[in-house]
């Protein structure tokens, strides 16, 4: 069946090689998680359709897939992108550590109002955390970054992040095209795909541990 899509927002998934950036998005995308996940070389997307305040909005979701070993990302993967999920592993510190390089390419190559969160993943192995959920609250905060932990394995949060995403995404884009309608006095709306968007001052941070956490 046809539906009538509202908007298409494009959302980056970047972070080191095996955090389960493809799993995040498989599980997102298609509700599926593989134990033999292998790599994938090149860039790949998912788009899963969702309704956001009576309004369709379709996610197109890329991911870097192996790129990253080769630090090859290009102002090509993050044009036209309005989110980002930044994204490490709680069991290995160093994929926390190189966050920040992350965040300085993406804000370098994206637009400078792009919306992102910070995603801690496989909280299931909570056994094995490298990363204390204290540090990387802190520097979402710092950063003025969303904030989640999630397991594409069981499935927790991960629904949660992209909808987080998505609808501060959307929230944007209606004030700014309520904006544009005022100035315009037209009450049409511009092309949303690969326009800037502004945001109104730092993104607040998910202020309850029991939503960024997920249960062991």
């Amino acid at each position: 069946m046809d539906q009538k899509i509202d908007y298409v927002f494009k959302i980056v998934l970047i972070g080191d090689s095996a955090v389960g950036k493809s799993q995040i998005l498989s599980r997102f995308a298609r509700n599926e998680f593989s134990l033999d996940s292998k790599a994938t070389i090149g860039v790949e997307f998912q788009t899963r359709t969702l309704v956001i305040q009576h309004k369709s909005v379709k996610a197109q979701i890329w991911d870097t897939a192996g790129q990253e070993r080769y630090r090859a990302v290009t102002s090509a993967y993050y044009r036209g992108a309005v989110g980002a999920m930044l994204v490490y592993d709680i069991t290995k510190r160093q994929s926390f550590d190189h966050i920040p390089r992350w965040l300085e390419e993406l804000r370098g190559h994206a637009d400078k109002n792009i919306v992102i969160i910070l995603i801690g993943n496989k909280c299931d192995l909570e056994s094995q955390r490298a990363v204390p959920t204290e540090d990387a609250k802190e520097f979402a905060q710092k950063e003025g970054l969303f904030f989640l932990e999630t397991s594409a394995l069981e499935g927790s949060n991960v629904e949660s992040a992209f909808s987080t995403v998505l609808t501060e995404i959307f929230n944007i884009v209606n004030k700014k095209a309520l904006v544009a309608d005022e100035e315009q006095g037209n009450g049409s709306q511009a092309p949303l795909t690969g326009k800037n968007i502004i945001v109104p001052g730092p993104a607040q941070i998910i202020p309850t541990k029991s939503n960024m956490c997920c249960s062991s």
